[in-house]
């Protein structure tokens, strides 16, 4: 905007020098043989300063107004529904024939300012702002599905609606008259999905979704909002930015990721897991039969514990990388050090013969 009043005052600036110029060429004839000696003295001067500007001078609009986007009003998101409404036929009751005694209030919701209402998954709830004998707002009246009609007591109400985990409250007075209301709930939605790192989808296995919030509460937690989601589902939020948890399994095969949602848009979100499932054994010898009444224990490389177990064939899911595999049995210890790939689901076999050992710690050496 400087740069355009800027350049307009300097246009005008220089429309005003040109007009002087001419007027002093019409009478240069009759001045030209008197100031000849005073041209020449004048030539060696200097030239004097230029006039300041007056800095209480009116700056010059803009000839072309610029247009910020972001200085626009926000979208009402609790505004007037311009819809037609008549409040439908009720029993003699509520004295519709001699006039309403009480408001009548016809709600609806969309997902941005552009979008249509919606007609199902949605929650109302109107509270009364006058607390109970607990301190608690009073619930008047609840509806589910798409739009609603609520016939309600001259007074000042608050209106909750839910979609999924995407929320809205306003506040309203109802008189004995009719409104009409749209609330524009600003909400979108994540498709959660997920897959292995060469890209094989492992939704029919046991993985889960957490949501949480971004920021953080006194004690350094997240506020989650969703937990224990499945492959495929649907989760409705607010348009906002959320920080997702998702395991496979229930060891260490956790990846976290930061997720955007949009306004009236679905997000399909895949999450990569670099893991595989593991089932160990205690053998006598490679390819016998298991050892039962085996207690285990999953080593990290810096010796940290895992997971532990006990059976004769405990299955784990575990993230990609090497660990030591720690067998108890009848009071004597084996330890089997071992790979994890992504994707590549196995067995591992631990063995307690002498030569099987001395073989294992030759390649390990």
């Amino acid at each position: 905007m400087l740069e355009k009043i800027s350049v307009s005052g300097g246009m005008k600036f220089g429309r005003v020098v040109i007009t002087a110029a001419l007027v002093l060429a019409m009478s240069a004839s009759a001045l030209l043989v008197e100031s000849t000696s005073a041209q020449a003295q004048s030539a060696d001067l200097p030239m004097p300063p230029a006039a300041k500007p007056d800095p209480n001078a009116p700056s010059l609009p803009p000839e072309d107004p610029i247009i910020n986007l972001l200085d626009r009003e926000p979208e009402p998101l609790f505004s007037d529904a311009e819809i037609p409404y008549a409040p439908a036929t009720r029993s003699s009751s509520t004295n519709i024939g001699g006039g309403l005694q009480e408001g009548a209030l016809y709600l609806l919701a969309k997902l941005t300012s552009d979008s249509k209402p919606l007609d199902d998954g949605l929650i109302w709830r109107i509270y009364s702002e006058t607390t109970n004998a607990d301190g608690r707002l009073q619930l008047v009246a609840t509806s589910r599905g798409g739009d609603a009609e609520f016939r309600l007591e001259p007074g000042r109400y608050l209106i909750h609606t839910a979609y999924g985990y995407a929320q809205a409250t306003n506040s309203i007075v109802v008189g004995k008259e009719v409104q009409s209301k749209m609330v524009t709930l600003n909400a979108g939605g994540i498709k959660f999905g997920a897959a292995l790192k060469d890209g094989d989808n492992i939704d029919g296995e046991p993985v889960t979704f957490d949501v949480f919030g971004m920021k953080f509460d006194e004690r350094g937690e997240r506020h989650k909002i969703a937990s224990n989601v499945k492959p495929g589902s649907i989760v409705r939020l607010g348009a906002d930015t959320y920080h997702v948890v998702s395991r496979y399994g229930n060891v260490n095969a956790i990846v976290r990721a930061d997720i955007q949602v949009l306004p009236g848009k679905l997000t399909e979100a895949t999450i990569l897991h670099k893991a595989a499932e593991i089932t160990l054994k205690l053998v006598n010898e490679r390819g016998g039969e298991a050892i039962a009444n085996t207690t285990w224990s999953i080593l990290s490389p810096g010796g940290d514990v895992v997971v532990e177990a006990t059976g004769a064939f405990p299955d784990f899911i575990l993230a990609s990388g090497e660990y030591e595999a720690l067998a108890r049995n009848n009071g004597r210890t084996y330890l089997h050090t071992f790979q994890v790939n992504p994707g590549d689901d196995r067995e591992v076999e631990v063995v307690t013969s002498t030569s099987e050992l001395i073989g294992q710690q030759t390649q390990a050496n």
